[in-house]
Parts: structure tokens; C-alpha cells; sequence
């Protein structure tokens, strides 16, 4: 090898894993033999020329070091503008570049990676975590990738955005392989998929993807993760966002009392496009590194019962499930799911058939708290992990308390199914005030009212009607709320007595209603 060719600036891009990571994230040492021998080799001529040249070898040598970089190359032929004239001539105009048109430090970031630096770097066996990722491929995948990529900058629009959903700045070649990935590198299988997934994008992308939450759901978001609670939480130690989702308090009723099944899939458009994939680009941003686009999974299902796998549950998940396989593929780093009761084994079995092998490769389904919690201290740093997950970060209430709507300090959702009458009594404490709404589908409909349960004959709402007066069989025509304390917020020290009676026959079905109380920090 050449001294030249490392002095002219050719450096590789980089690894996915920190160095703290093992194998995956360090240079081999065979690479570092190599290094070594051309400082050696190059050391003819003067004293003064001989130091500095030995000097410069060895600052690129330990920038490729930290870069993890395993080998590098020597001929033009192997270089980044002979593959790439249009777009290093681009760079290079625009300052990007070297004025040769070589590829900046930042550009190697992104991901533009040389066609060799795609290939496997080591002799090793490659870790089944690290297949299909560049440094990882072997001759047939590049030949793959190279025509894949070729084939999405022919085609450009529509077909590019779905290849780079999370933007450019997840770079080249990490875009390109999660797709090969999802597909086994079978060429017509990914072009196949990448035209399937721009289809499912097509509407929600006419809509910019439902930037505004509330108008995607037609209820406000809290409202909505009170009955499915799902958040992010700090960053695992990969650098990947820990997305936790507690299936164990899903409330499907309750979710059908204040959104559709439209309004559940444009919300999860919503999060994957301006919430998971802003957290990634801001990671990106923070640490030029990271460059797996991936996240780290705690799937609780504790209090999850038999009953709460209903048929309407699943058809939510797998929803959401065939779109994430479908347009964002390659994303789970690693999904741990803890507190599994026994009977979930076989709806395990049910969800496993809708997702990629590969993807289901990468589930753990632990049972015990101290095993769950060992195992999630392994992946997500202590001050990172939340605290009733066995860490030293906010605890995920905390979190979700966040997201509530402004000046709110609490809320409380009750599920009624009110057949003639029923009641249920609420605290206010001294230093607040609440609001009632009430959310459903009944067309039959129920007379509310609010009493003061300390003081008997203190009426604070009396006689409101709550009544759907949609079609109660289309399960995309929004349901309807009615704030029963419209005129005013009931102020505390007070008990409070939420009564509802049913307009409906005695021998009629009982209806659903979800009774949500809005605390607020009291007037002065």
C-alpha cells in the first residue's frame, strides 16, 4: 500500500457501533498490522522529511482508528469520484468536498460510502446482527446494492422518498441496505416491496404524514395514551431512542369512544414520520456516528389479561404492524418484552406470522422482573432507563405527564357501561379544579349529572344529554364528547358523585361511555 494514497485523504466511512461494543465496533488487528507496515515501509529519505511523513501516516491511521475502520484502499480505481463523478463534482462545487472531489468527514457520515468500503472489512465470521450492513456484504450483495441504488436514483420521486423516509441525513448506504436487508438482498423482492410501500404512503403522504396529533386522532393525544400508553424514553447505549408500549393497559373500548380506526393509522403516520423519525435525525445531529435509524423496544404487558386480546385489539396491531414491516423496515434494533403472562404464548405465535423472520429474531420474551431488569440495564445506560424499569431516569408517568395539555396537572379516564343507571364518586383535592367530558358511540344515550357527595342535595350539573347521533356500525365516523361541566370548572376541597342514567329500554344492551376528568390547578 501506498503512503499517498492515506495522505491524500481517503478515509473510510464509518462502522454502526460504538468502540465499547466488542468486535463489531473496533479495527481489527490485522488492519492495524497493516497501518503500521506502511509507516515502516515509507521511511526512506531524510531525517526531518521521514518525521514528518511518518507523523502524518500515523494521524490519519489513529483518525481511522477511532472511525473503527478495518483496511482501506490504494488505486484510483477504488476511490469515491470513480464511482460517484456526478455527485462528488456536485460536493466539490459546492464546498462539500476536497477540490479534487473527494468526500468530506461529514459526507462519509452520511453514509456515501465507496464501493469497496461495502464489502466485508475482516475475516472473521459476521455477526448475525451485522449482516446485510455495509463493511458487512459480501460480492453478490454489493453487486445487489449497486443496482438497487442505481435504480432509485433513475426513478427518483416518489419511489426515492420511500427509500430515504427518515431523509438524506440517514445516508446512502444505511438507507439502501435496511431495505436489501427486509428483502434477503433478492433484488425483484425489494423493488417490489420499495413500490408496494410508496403505494401505502401515497395518502397519508398527501397530508404531509398529520403533522398535528389532535386533528390526525380527532381527540387530544392524551386522551388517546391514556388507553394505550406508549412513549420514548431516553436512548439506549447503541444510540437508538427506547420506545416503551404497555399493551397491558390497552383499553380498546375506550379507544373506540373517542377515535376511529382511521384515526389510530394517520396517528401512527403522525409518529413514525414527525416523532420517531425527528428523535433520529436529532440523535444523528448530536452524534454523526450513530447511523443504525433503528429503535430499542420494552413491550410491558403487564395487567394483561386473556380478554384483552380480542379481535379488535389485534386487528389495531396488526394495522400498525403491516405498516412498519411495509414502509419502515429494518427499524428494531432489539424488542425485550417484559412481564409476559403464560397464555400469551400462543398470541405470540398469531403476531409472529405477521412479522419478518428476522424482525421476530430479534424479540425476547422474559417473565421475571429480575431477569427483564438485568437485561435492559445491559442495553440502556442507568440514567437513560426509567425508573420503574429498574433505572435512574424519570419514571414513564412522569414522561407521559409531559405530553398533557397545557396548565393540566392530571386527568383520570373511567370506563362505563351503563345499562339502566351507574355512578362512581371523585376527589378533588384543595388546590384544584376539574372538568367532565364524556366520550361514546351510544345512540341510545344517557342523562349525566354531578353531585357533591359531602353535602347532600349540592347539585353542580344536572340533566346533560350525551348521545351519538352518528351511524353506530361505521367505524370511521368520529364518535361524540360532551363536556358536561361546560359552564364551569368544579373547584375543590370537594367529593364529587359522576351519575349517569340510561335513555334506553330496560331490556336494551348496555352502552359504553369513557368519563374523563381534566384536573387543573385551581383559580384564584
Amino acid at each position: 500500500m501506498r503512503v499517498k494514497t492515506l495522505l491524500t485523504g481517503r478515509i473510510p466511512s464509518t462502522r454502526s457501533l460504538s468502540p465499547t461494543r466488542g468486535r463489531r465496533g473496533t479495527t481489527s488487528s490485522s488492519s492495524k498490522k497493516t497501518m503500521t507496515t506502511v509507516t515502516k515501509s515509507n521511511g526512506g529519505g531524510s531525517g526531518g522529511g521521514e518525521s514528518a511523513g511518518t507523523a502524518t501516516v500515523e494521524a490519519v491511521t489513529d483518525h481511522m482508528t477511532k472511525m473503527q475502520a478495518a483496511g482501506s484502499w490504494d488505486t484510483e480505481e477504488l476511490t469515491y469520484e470513480k464511482h460517484h463523478p456526478e455527485e462528488a463534482a456536485a460536493a466539490a462545487a459546492a464546498g462539500g468536498a476536497s477540490k479534487d472531489g473527494r468526500p468530506s468527514l461529514e459526507e462519509h457520515h452520511r453514509g456515501m460510502f465507496s464501493i469497496p468500503r461495502l464489502h466485508k472489512q475482516h475475516k472473521e465470521k459476521t455477526h448475525p446482527l451485522d449482516w446485510g450492513y455495509p463493511g458487512e456484504l459480501s460480492k453478490d450483495e454489493v453487486a445487489c446494492y449497486i443496482k438497487f441504488r442505481d435504480e432509485v436514483e433513475k426513478r427518483g420521486d416518489d419511489f426515492r422518498k420511500t427509500v430515504y423516509s427518515f431523509g438524506e441525513i440517514e445516508g446512502e448506504a444505511w438507507a439502501l441496505t435496511r431495505w436489501l436487508r427486509a428483502r434477503k438482498f433478492v433484488y425483484d423482492d425489494v423493488i417490489k416491496m420499495v413500490e408496494e410501500a410508496t403505494e401505502c404512503r401515497r395518502e397519508p403522504g398527501r397530508h404531509n404524514f398529520y403533522p398535528d396529533p389532535q386533528e390526525a386522532l380527532g381527540v387530544d393525544p392524551f386522551v388517546y395514551i391514556q388507553q394505550y400508553p406508549q412513549l420514548y424514553s431516553g436512548n439506549a447505549k447503541s444510540g437508538c431512542p427506547l420506545f416503551i408500549s404497555k399493551p397491558g393497559k390497552l383499553s380498546v373500548d375506550g379507544m373506540e369512544c373517542i377515535t376511529t380506526l382511521d384515526g389510530i393509522y394517520r396517528y401512527h403516520w403522525h409518529v413514525m414520520m414527525h416523532d420517531y423519525a425527528n428523535r433520529l435525525v436529532a440523535n444523528k445531529k448530536k452524534n454523526p456516528e450513530f447511523t443504525r435509524f433503528q429503535c430499542v423496544c420494552v413491550l410491558d404487558l403487564d395487567g394483561l389479561s386473556a380478554a384483552q386480546v380480542t379481535q379488535r385489539a389485534l386487528n389495531i396491531i396488526q394495522k400498525q404492524t403491516e405498516i412498519d414491516s411495509l414502509c419502515f423496515p429494518e427499524t428494531m434494533e432489539r424488542m425485550i418484552v417484559v412481564n409476559v403472562p403464560r397464555f400469551f404464548a400462543l398470541t405470540w405465535r398469531l403476531i409472529k406470522g405477521w412479522i419478518d423472520p428476522r424482525t421476530a429474531g430479534k424479540v425476547e420474551l422474559i417473565s421475571t422482573r429480575k431477569h427483564w431488569e438485568a437485561r435492559l440495564k445491559e442495553l440502556v445506560d442507568l440514567d437513560q432507563l426509567p425508573s420503574d424499569y429498574g433505572g435512574k431516569a424519570e419514571d414513564t408517568e412522569a414522561t407521559l405527564m409531559k405530553t398533557a395539555p397545557g396548565g393540566m396537572v392530571r386527568q383520570i379516564t373511567d370506563l362505563w357501561h351503563v345499562r339502566t343507571h351507574h355512578a362512581h364518586t371523585f376527589e378533588i383535592g384543595p388546590s384544584e379544579e376539574v372538568e367532565v367530558v364524556v366520550y361514546t358511540r351510544g345512540t341510545s344515550g344517557s342523562t349525566f349529572s354531578v353531585m357533591d357527595k359531602d353535602h347532600k342535595g349540592k347539585v353542580f350539573v344536572k340533566g346533560v344529554d350525551v348521545k351519538h347521533t352518528g351511524n353506530p356500525t361505521d367505524e370511521n365516523e368520529p364518535p361524540t364528547n360532551v363536556t358536561i361541566t361546560s359552564e364551569s370548572r368544579i373547584a375543590g376541597p370537594s367529593h364529587i358523585k359522576v351519575k349517569a342514567d340510561s335513555k334506553s329500554g330496560r331490556f336494551a344492551g348496555s352502552e359504553t361511555y369513557l368519563v374523563v376528568l381534566n384536573y387543573y390547578p385551581k383559580s384564584s
